[in-house]
């Protein structure tokens, strides 16, 4: 009998890149059944693309209502767990990377094993709630996630393990999105209204940007930020903005950028595969000395939008003293071993998967 493993897709399209590099493993190996279950036509089109091959098994699960089906919204995800629970619970071993799954627990009789990897780094305190205690098991990107899980409560060295980041694994190849051959600057703005530059100063910000004579510009923030605030637009030609595409959350734009501009979003460390320029916004001036503004040690940081120009045209310069600090964020961060993660994270999954419940 083959081995039955599904993967949870109830998340936005950014989450899927953080398992389905495992689940693609998985399906590779002899004597296993890998299931996708999505209520989204779009997310698992784009688990299609993919998977040429077709080896892992799409379940298109009932969509309770909500709006146009989207890469980015996706309905209430307790009303999708209980309108498919039956097809859901069936499954021994569930893979998920949202804490939604964990309200499974609370059915009468559910006896499916949980199994979570966590996307980001582990530096904002918001991806650490009472839930993930829920969850039999729970894959991390590097140590400092991992001793942050067992220090906080939420897991025991048993149920938490390193398994690296897989999205690298997907990851685009650097593109050119400007006819011309100035270097790219990203601006990834978060979404939080607590630590968001857009959503607090939001025209300083454009001004900033609308200014630069010497760099083209891509805005792609979290895509989250599109429910927080009206959309971005310019009409400079430099500047390219994204709401949120593909090119948003595979790593195009972090693959095909020459300096980063953003808060505090982990998506930094996407762009850190390859230590480049990078610049922090502390317009409201905090004291950044909480673990959500750890990215701030790995590049200038500027209290005004008007000083942007500036910080760029230092940026080059001063890169030589930065290298040495994001090169150890990464390696705190993230865990790059040999062995591709997509494979310790199969390994993982599929021990667990064979262990006794």
């Amino acid at each position: 009998m083959p081995i039955d493993i599904a993967f949870l897709a109830i998340a936005e399209a950014q989450q899927l890149y953080h398992w389905l590099p495992a689940a693609l493993e998985l399906a590779r190996r002899p004597d296993i059944r890998v299931s996708i279950l999505s209520p989204s036509d779009q997310i698992l089109a784009l688990v299609d693309s993919y998977d040429p091959d077709g080896r892992l098994t799409r379940i298109r699960l009932r969509r309770p209502p909500s709006g146009p089906d989207s890469l980015f919204r996706q309905p209430s995800r307790l009303a999708t767990l209980l309108l498919n629970y039956p097809t859901i619970a069936r499954f021994p071993t569930l893979v998920t990377t949202e804490i939604s799954s964990a309200w499974l627990r609370r059915v009468p009789g559910f006896r499916s094993r949980l199994i979570l990897i966590k996307h980001g780094a582990g530096d904002r305190e918001g991806g650490y709630k009472k839930r993930h205690r829920d969850f039999d098991l729970t894959l991390v990107a590097g140590e400092k996630d991992r001793r942050r899980m067992i220090d906080r409560g939420l897991c025991t060295e048993e149920t938490v393990a390193v398994g690296g980041y897989p999205k690298f694994e997907l990851k685009a190849e650097r593109q050119r999105f400007f006819p011309d051959d100035r270097p790219v600057l990203l601006y990834n703005p978060h979404f939080d209204p607590q630590l968001s530059s857009w959503i607090n100063h939001g025209p300083a910000m454009l001004a900033a940007l609308e200014s630069l004579e010497d760099w083209n510009v891509i805005i792609a923030p979290h895509t989250k930020l599109a429910r927080k605030a009206p959309p971005i637009a310019s009409s400079a030609p430099h500047i390219r903005v994204d709401m949120g595409s593909r090119h948003s959350i595979d790593m195009s734009y972090t693959m095909s950028a020459d300096a980063y501009l953003g808060d505090v979003s982990s998506q930094v460390y996407e762009f850190l595969i390859e230590p480049r320029p990078c610049i922090f916004l502390n317009l409201d001036r905090r004291d950044g000395s909480g673990d959500a503004f750890a990215h701030w040690k790995l590049g200038q940081v500027i209290e005004r939008a008007d000083a942007l120009p500036d910080a760029l045209s230092r940026a080059n310069d001063l890169q030589p003293t930065y290298v040495a600090a994001q090169k150890a964020a990464m390696q705190q961060s993230i865990d790059l071993s040999p062995v591709p993660a997509s494979q310790r994270q199969a390994d993982l999954i599929l021990n667990f998967a064979k262990s006794p419940a």
